[in-house]
């Protein structure tokens, strides 16, 4: 179990590594890469700024994920607001 855990934690974290560049640079270090739930992936983001932002980008990524193999059918965004604020 543990094992399988920490696949889905690499393969989430590879998933946004290959999608960044598609992310406008002053929106990167509010995205962190979220579970993997069968088809769908999780973004957590943590503004609701910068989840609008990025809800325009999901088509595109979505795309892109594709192009590279990941079977994607959807992208699903998690607003996080960091704890202290």
């Amino acid at each position: 179990m543990l094992a399988r855990l920490s696949e889905l934690s690499k393969d989430s974290i590879a998933r946004l590594k290959a999608v960044e560049a598609m992310i406008p640079a002053v929106l990167r270090s509010a995205v962190t890469a979220g579970p993997i739930d069968g088809s769908n992936w999780c973004l957590i983001v943590n503004s609701n700024a910068a989840a609008a932002k990025i809800r325009q980008l999901l088509p595109a990524m979505e795309a892109h994920l594709r192009t590279k193999g990941w079977q994607i059918s959807a992208i699903r965004l998690k607003v996080q607001i960091p704890s202290g604020r």
